[in-house]
């Protein structure tokens, strides 16, 4: 498929966006969606809605809920075609509640997560150096107790006041972001 040079930015800049959220596209389908099977056609008929309704997407705001929202309404077509399916029983107001549920579940992860990130940034360098090894690099104790030259058991006392310091920070962050 060619594109014309100036919708190749749009191109580009749509298949990134996809890229970014497809996991959550499709765990928001998946957990809407009973069978494996249905979700996986749902979820091909959401991304070609999504690009052919792509330009009136407004960069800059939350992709994700924009997506969920198409992928709620084929969700629906889907269950409206498939009427004469007894799995097809489940009332639209029921999916649509626990749309509702996985949105709102979905912003405070985001800003949980947004709040970690501030708290990760707030950390001095050797305790920042030790969570990236056990947790991004998937270290073994021994080997950050060999890295930091500590004994095993002191690694595991430094990283448990490290996630306390930043659960502590975490909620003090979201309470400050209350309205």
């Amino acid at each position: 498929m060619d594109f014309a040079p100036e919708e190749e930015p749009k191109v580009e800049e749509f298949l990134r966006l996809l890229a970014e959220h497809e996991r959550a596209l499709s765990s928001y389908v998946h957990s809407l969606v009973p069978g494996t099977a249905d979700a996986q056609d749902i979820l091909q008929e959401c991304r070609v809605v999504l690009w052919r309704q792509f330009a009136k997407f407004e960069a800059g705001t939350n992709f994700i809920a924009w997506a969920r929202k198409i992928a709620l309404h084929q969700i629906l077509n889907y269950r409206r075609s498939q009427k004469r399916r007894p799995l097809a029983a489940v009332d639209q107001a029921f999916i649509e509640s626990v749309a509702a549920e996985i949105d709102q579940r979905s912003g405070d992860l985001e800003q949980r997560a947004e709040a970690l990130r501030h708290c990760l940034r707030k950390l001095p360098q050797p305790h920042l150096k030790a969570i990236a090894w056990r947790y991004y690099d998937a270290c073994p104790i021994e080997e950050i107790a060999d890295k930091t030259r500590r004994s095993e058991g002191a690694v595991y006392r430094l990283l448990s006041r490290i996630r306390q310091v930043l659960n502590d920070c975490v909620t003090r962050t979201m309470a400050s972001q209350l309205p």
